[in-house]
């Protein structure tokens, strides 16, 4: 599963979310494009109260405070 993951730098979310999903990574096939939304004026006033976002095929995932068990039932939902 490929998915984008917009963040911004200094947000201790986005980090830890980040840090999920390499766990993940470990057991499932997922890789990702990473968005800093302070570079894309039209990413930065879409999600910026909402980061760190995770996003397939436009459709919003996952938000905010992201967990390794929220990343994995992505996987079971899928």
């Amino acid at each position: 599963m490929h998915i984008q993951f917009y963040t911004k730098k200094g947000c201790h979310l986005c980090d830890e979310a980040e840090t999920m999903m390499k766990l993940v990574q470990e057991d499932f096939p997922l890789t990702w494009s990473t968005i800093d939304i302070e570079t894309d004026d039209e990413s930065h006033e879409k999600y910026m109260m909402m980061i760190p976002v995770v996003e397939k095929d436009g459709e919003v995932l996952l938000y905010g405070s992201i967990g390794y068990i929220d990343l994995l039932d992505l996987f079971e939902n899928r």
